[in-house]
């Protein structure tokens, strides 16, 4: 196996190479666009994803490959644990998707704003990359209100310090409820963890993310890492669980003053609203972060 990096803005995780459609070509070009394919797609378009996308690697991630063929690269992401495999979560992208990690560096900082522009010079020029929510780099120096990031395959670029927060400031229950709520109204995309779609688990895993906490991808594994507490304990800022009788998992969001916030299902748009007499039914646990 050998570590590289995510060097595309968003990556989309696939269960095998064979799992794009033709209308999920924008999200696999090697320069892909997220946020043209998010939009083109339908309801029944983005619920023919199930099956198909698994998670999203953001720029600069960490990834480690196990395998290649015809373009794609089989890969395990280690900032997102998982159940499924002890090193991290697995599934397939572009190799065109892939690059040398970023040089040595200190201070890790995330975006902390749906998108930021990454620039050439503080301050000058055109953008060389729109990246989104969630991306965590590693920071070099400070000029004048930006901040220089080291990026994949040696390069570096320039932040405005105002859309970056540091993973190592503490954090606490408002922080979490404030950064989620930038997405209210965001439609729902199954396996997104990007400001152009989140699933439900994606927003919790995203969201701790930019606080420096790192937690499973998925909502089962989740509630298996998180400390658990009693329905009736819970406060803003924990978390809901969600299930079927017998079934495991499926749901989690935040809880909220409201009741949750939370990214609903295909179809819905992320919300923060009152828990449905459905949700209250199968509610089941839930954990403190």
């Amino acid at each position: 196996m050998k570590l590289v990096a995510a060097k595309v803005p968003v990556s989309t995780v696939w269960t095998s190479p064979d799992a794009p459609r033709d209308i999920d070509a924008p999200a696999i070009a090697e320069q892909p666009d997220v946020a043209a394919w998010a939009k083109a797609m339908d309801t029944e378009t983005r619920l023919g994803l199930h099956g198909r996308t698994l998670t999203q690697l953001l720029f600069a991630e960490p990834v480690l490959v196990r395998s290649e063929r015809d373009g794609w690269s089989e890969i395990v992401a280690p900032w997102q644990p998982s159940s499924q495999d002890a090193l991290g979560y697995p599934g397939w992208v572009p190799s065109s998707h892939l690059g040398e990690l970023p040089g040595s560096a200190s201070a890790p900082v995330a975006i902390a704003v749906p998108t930021a522009s990454l620039l050439a010079e503080p301050g000058a020029g055109a953008a060389v990359a729109e990246l989104s929510f969630g991306t965590v780099l590693a920071s070099v120096e400070h000029v004048d209100g930006y901040t220089r990031v080291a990026t994949p395959d040696g390069g570096s670029g320039w932040l405005s310090e105002d859309v970056l927060r540091s993973v190592e400031q503490p954090s606490g229950a408002e922080d979490r409820l404030r950064l989620g709520a930038l997405f209210l109204g965001l439609e729902y995309l199954w396996g997104g963890t990007s400001a152009y779609g989140l699933d439900c688990s994606g927003l919790i895993h995203t969201v701790s993310r930019v606080l420096g906490v790192r937690i499973p991808r998925d909502a089962h594994d989740q509630a298996d890492m998180l400390e658990n507490i009693p329905v009736d304990e819970a406060q803003p800022g924990d978390l809901y669980f969600f299930a079927r009788p017998d079934k495991p998992i499926h749901h989690v969001g935040f809880v909220s003053p409201e009741g949750m916030l939370h990214a609903s299902e295909t179809g819905k748009k992320l919300e923060d609203a009152a828990l449905t007499d459905d949700r209250r039914s199968t509610l089941v646990t839930a954990a403190r972060l």
